[in-house]
């Protein structure tokens, strides 16, 4: 007699992560919520939606990556969490969204419980710092999927914004300012790059401490938690005209910032007016890159980007100062389709 558990796949170890995990998904609802934890879908009152005259949802998802490996090389899970639910943030912010709610999905070469848990209470802590729900998700075990002792984890957000206030606004044009704001590491995306470099070309291990990242392992540096620019992006819109909002995600300054612009317009970026990580520093050092090569697959130290007008830019930088949100003046629109690195 053969059964599910023959075949590689253990529904107790399910029940079990899904009994973990309760908790911290219940420690982000709120009184919108409609359904208990473990239904078949989730629900969420949205009567609010009547202040909006024009109500927009917005949706968007997406995977950490090969990040998860560097996850696994030190047996810690909760930070990618955090970083799956604020990468989808940035994503809608980018569309003049506000977060509602968020989905996940994790799945798994065979299911690990505690390993459950440390990822669904890192989604749900960056939940409850955002304010947002974790209304539910999914969790697979898939043996002839996945190798061997692997994983991978996506995430689902939905957001409103009134029609009026999408972005990219379509009244960019030259000499507006574009305020960066700062990274925390790669976030999510470049590790492929990063991992061949640090891992397989400069033979690192994970708990290595080169004397260029300050006292950090290579593995703390490399799984820092990608920021979430709600707070900043949502303060700038009350009082100033954001234009446009660019999450510098993968592809860099290159192919991100081009989406948010009109097909005649580009930018002229102040390498110098932001510090470059010693994260980025170290990789470009081992792998001997070049600095378009650099700017083409990662962050740099630059997160978010919003583009506003230039009559405004000092006053939004003081406001950012007053209210202690880091950010550096570093670049302006340019007519054209280049984004200039100078």
């Amino acid at each position: 007699m053969v059964s599910y558990k023959d075949s590689g796949v253990d529904i107790s170890a399910n029940n079990k992560s899904n009994e973990l995990i309760k908790k911290h998904v219940k420690s982000t609802f709120s009184n919108a919520v409609s359904c208990p934890v473990g239904g078949f879908g989730g629900a969420m009152n949205v009567s609010f939606l009547k202040k909006f005259k024009e109500p927009v949802l917005v949706s968007s998802m997406d995977g950490v990556g090969t990040k998860v490996k560097v996850a696994a090389m030190i047996n810690k899970f909760d930070s990618v969490g955090e970083d799956i639910v604020n990468h989808c943030i940035n994503d809608i912010l980018a569309v003049g969204a506000t977060p509602l709610f968020f989905l996940d999905y994790f799945a798994s070469s065979k299911l690990n419980p505690l390993q459950v848990e440390q990822i669904v209470k890192g989604i749900a802590n960056a939940c409850r710092k955002n304010k947002i729900i974790l209304i539910g998700g999914e969790t697979a075990e898939m043996p002839s999927v996945y190798c061997e002792n692997e994983f991978d984890l996506a995430g689902c957000i939905t957001g409103v914004t009134e029609k009026k206030d999408l972005l990219p606004k379509k009244d960019i044009k030259e000499g507006d300012i574009l305020i960066g704001f700062p990274s925390n590491g790669l976030h999510t995306n470049g590790y492929s790059l990063a991992r061949n470099v640090l891992f397989n070309k400069a033979k690192f291990n994970a708990n290595d401490k080169p004397s260029e990242l300050k006292g950090k392992t290579i593995a703390e540096a490399l799984l820092a938690v990608h920021t979430s620019y709600l707070e900043e992006v949502l303060a700038l819109r009350k009082k100033f005209k954001v234009k446009a909002f660019a999450h510098i995600t993968g592809g860099g300054f290159y192919d991100n910032i081009p989406r948010v612009l009109p097909e005649n317009l580009g930018v002229k970026i102040n390498k110098n007016s932001f510090p470059i990580l010693e994260i980025f520093k170290l990789i470009a050092e081992k792998g001997n890159i070049e600095e378009k090569e650099l700017f083409h697959a990662f962050n740099m130290g630059i997160g978010g980007i919003v583009i506003l007008p230039k009559s405004q830019a000092k006053k939004a930088m003081d406001f950012l100062k007053k209210n202690k949100m880091k950010a550096y003046l570093i670049g302006k629109v340019i007519k054209g389709k280049k984004v200039l690195i100078e």
